[in-house]
């Protein structure tokens, strides 16, 4: 068995848990969260510990996923999380119009979306967007699809990125003989 799973998952201080047949519920500061777990695996709260254990030895990869779950939505009913992109571009940048999102990316028409229950968008400057909420894969997809309205291209870098992120440049056209002038004899 996997020596991460071993080890029991501590409740921190403040949060409130409730496991029911194979659900469990999350509930502090920053709001409430809902699980419900595969059945290969036995969850059971113990004093201030919760203790994770596979029904057979072949679900082990089962139980350290259900772990890191949990994990998960203790960190995000207490701190949450949050992703940052950087917008990059002549032109392009962001602003908040209703609580919506709206980008000047180099299309037609500005590109607008609606942040999903539980995830809130922040403009700190025009080519900055921070994305926030208690889920972490809600916050993860939510940035997936913001990025993915104008990836960052290639060769001069223009489009959406997360901070931090390498964007690999490739080099530009670039003039070689062979033309008019170049001491080639046809």
């Amino acid at each position: 068995m996997s020596r991460f799973v071993k080890l029991p998952l501590k409740i921190p201080e403040g949060i409130k848990v409730n496991i029911k047949e194979g659900n469990i519920k999350v509930e502090g500061p920053k709001g409430k969260m809902e699980y419900t777990h595969s059945s290969k695996v036995n969850v059971v709260m113990e004093d201030k510990t919760i203790k994770i254990t596979a029904k057979e030895i072949i679900d082990t990869p089962v139980s350290g996923t259900t772990k890191s779950l949990i994990n998960n939505m203790f960190i995000g009913v207490t701190k949450g999380y949050e992703k940052t992109l950087v917008i990059e571009g002549q032109g392009y940048r962001a602003a908040l119009e209703n609580n919506k999102l709206s980008m000047v990316l180099g299309f037609a028409k500005p590109v607008v979306f609606a942040p999903p229950a539980g995830i809130k968008f922040e403009v700190p400057a025009p080519q900055r967007i921070v994305i926030s909420g208690i889920d972490k894969a809600l916050v993860g997809k939510t940035s997936a699809e913001v990025r993915a309205a104008r990836p960052p291209e290639p060769y001069k870098g223009k489009g959406v990125a997360y901070v931090g992120e390498y964007i690999r440049r490739k080099a530009g056209k670039k003039a070689v003989g062979g033309g008019y002038g170049s001491g080639a004899t046809s």
